[in-house]
């Protein structure tokens, strides 16, 4: 069943069919035509709006932010352990620190795909720093995507770096502001 509308004769305001009185000027709305008051309340369709770059960017280095805040002290209390285990051990300085950088690296990484991956195919459809610029991760259909290609969609940012960044980059330019890791995981950043 479609709405319809009646357009006021004094102000051109759009009003309910049962309204009797215009709910913009309040002008009587009984001497309407026919023709005019059952006209059908059609959806309007809004275009689609996609993430750019600079947007893209900016939340990215917000979510590199946050997810630091959590690696990094963990890292620093597991290096400590680490450090401690070394000396008991009686391993190298150098042994210690370098097992410490791997481990630290490893932590960083996982960290950032847990995060990543979780929030984009969770019910919220995006990191924290895209929330914040009203945005979403979906497959090209509009649709939530699943873990596995939300983790897809992370390791290929690392193609997208390798290269220059022009991966990224690729955001500023093509029609659907798709980066090659978007392009990659058959995904967009929509707009809210």
């Amino acid at each position: 069943m479609t709405d319809t509308i009646v357009f006021c004769n004094r102000c051109g305001g759009q009003n309910s069919a049962e309204a009797t009185f215009c709910s913009k000027c309040g002008g009587s709305l009984s001497g309407v035509p026919q023709s005019l008051a059952a006209t059908p309340r059609l959806p309007v369709a809004t275009p689609t709006r996609y993430g750019g770059f600079w947007i893209r960017f900016l939340a990215a280095l917000i979510d590199t932010i946050l997810v630091q805040v959590v690696v990094v002290p963990f890292g620093a209390l597991l290096g400590g352990v680490m450090g401690v285990a070394g000396v008991a051990a009686r391993m190298p300085g150098e042994g210690t620190r370098l097992v410490s950088v791997i481990v630290g690296t490893a932590l960083g990484l996982l960290g950032s795909w847990i995060y990543e991956a979780a929030m984009e195919s969770s019910s919220l459809q995006a990191t924290l720093g895209k929330m914040i610029f009203g945005m979403k991760v979906t497959d090209l259909n509009g649709n939530r995507i699943s873990f596995a290609r939300a983790t897809g969609r992370h390791f290929a940012k690392y193609l997208s770096s390798m290269i220059l960044f022009i991966g990224y980059i690729m955001a500023g330019f093509t029609e659907r502001k798709q980066a090659l890791h978007d392009m990659i995981a058959g995904t967009l950043v929509i707009r809210r």
